[in-house]
Order: structure tokens, then C-alpha cells, then sequence
């Protein structure tokens, strides 16, 4: 019972501690909390539909190639469906709200949706054993907020420019997600390659978030 306890506390407090990271960073314009824990809840919930959706594509990855069948489960069933599932959540839920009223909110719904998904999915991990979900806590939890969070970025450009290309923010992070599961899926040293792909997708939301605060401030929105 301990042990199920301290995994499931692996599973929850990275994700929470990177909303309440990026929360934080949004020095210019807080969010309301009581919005940030409904999508929170909301991405939580959403692995539901996504696992569905997982489950009835998974017979048309078995392929008679093994790498291209890892390829279609890392990038059409892992990150196409997940990052595609976040933005629904974002796009539903809190796209249109007077609250979302910065390019930066963007970021922040959007990373603090992917944190509710990662949340539910690492507590369905957290009977693999510790090792497993300790791996997942400082790998997978941060992949999700990365990935999603520049594609967070693209949907708060979109907010105010027609032009910002939520889509493109979408195929960013389907790529990097893709990429990370890929590398994983080949259980190879390949494997190895998710910690560069980490730390560039961190250095990339890093710049982004603060040409999002930027643009905020010159715009007069912040």
C-alpha cells in the first residue's frame, strides 16, 4: 500500500510542480486559479477519449516492418492522438474565454492541460514500479509540457493573429513527441537521444514564452 502510495506521488507532483512552474512565469497577467485547475481536470480526464482512440488505431500499426510499425505507434498513436486530444481540450474549453486574453495564456492553458493528461497517465503507470514511473517523472511529465507548450505559444499567437498557424504548432509538437517515443519504442541506445531532444525543446519553449511575454507587453494586453 506504501509503495502504491509513493508511486502515484511520482506520478502527480511533476506534473504539478510544472503548472505551478509556468503559472509563476506568467509574471505579467496570473491566470485565474480556479480556471487553471479546470483544465487541469480537464486534460486529466481527456487520456479517457484518448486511450480509446489509441485502442482503435493500434490494429493498423501492426505492420510486418517493425520500424515502421514503431514509427506509426510513436507518431500516429502516441503523439498524434495525445498532442491532438490537448489541443481539443484547449480549443474547447478555453480558447474562446474572455480569460484567455495574452499571447502567453496560450503557453500556460495549454502546458497545464498536458499536465492534467500526464498526471492520469502516469498514475495508470504507477503499477510498472518505481523505476518506471521515477523514468517517466523526470522524462515523460516535462516531454508532455514541452511539446505541448510550444504548441501552447502557436495557439496564443492564433488568439490575436489569424495567421499564427495552430496547426503548425500542432505538427511541432507531434514531431517532437514522435521523436522522443520513437527513440524509446526501439528499446536500442537510441534511446538515449530523448535527453537531447529535452533539452532543445526546452531551450525552444524557453524562447518562445519569453517572446510571448514580449509580445504581450508591446501589444498593451499584459
Amino acid at each position: 500500500m506504501i509503495f502504491l502510495l509513493v508511486n502515484i506521488l511520482c506520478a502527480v507532483v511533476p506534473a504539478l510542480l510544472l503548472v505551478f512552474y509556468f503559472y509563476r512565469r506568467d509574471s505579467q497577467k496570473k491566470e485565474p486559479a480556479m480556471l487553471i485547475w479546470k483544465i487541469f481536470i480537464l486534460g486529466f480526464f481527456s487520456v479517457i477519449p484518448a486511450v480509446i482512440i489509441e485502442l482503435f488505431l493500434e490494429p493498423f500499426t501492426a505492420l510486418s516492418n517493425p520500424l515502421q510499425s514503431i514509427f506509426a505507434r510513436a507518431f500516429i498513436i502516441a503523439a498524434l492522438v495525445e498532442e491532438g486530444i490537448k489541443l481539443t481540450v484547449v480549443r474547447l474549453f478555453i480558447y474562446k474565454r474572455v480569460e484567455f486574453d495574452e499571447i502567453t495564456d496560450g503557453i500556460i492553458y495549454t502546458v497545464t492541460a498536458a499536465m492534467g493528461f500526464a498526471c492520469f497517465e502516469n498514475i495508470l503507470f504507477s503499477t510498472g514500479g518505481l523505476s518506471t514511473i521515477l523514468l517517466r517523472a523526470v522524462t515523460a511529465v516535462p516531454l508532455h509540457a514541452l511539446a505541448s507548450g510550444i504548441m501552447g505559444y502557436y495557439i496564443g499567437l492564433s488568439r490575436f493573429n489569424k495567421t499564427g498557424g495552430m496547426m503548425k504548432g500542432l505538427a511541432i509538437a507531434v514531431l517532437i513527441h514522435g521523436l522522443y517515443d520513437f527513440f524509446l519504442f526501439t528499446d536500442t541506445i537510441l534511446g538515449f537521444l530523448v535527453i537531447p531532444i529535452l533539452i532543445i525543446s526546452w531551450i525552444i519553449l524557453k524562447r518562445l514564452l519569453d517572446k510571448a511575454l514580449f509580445l504581450d507587453r508591446a501589444s498593451g494586453r499584459s
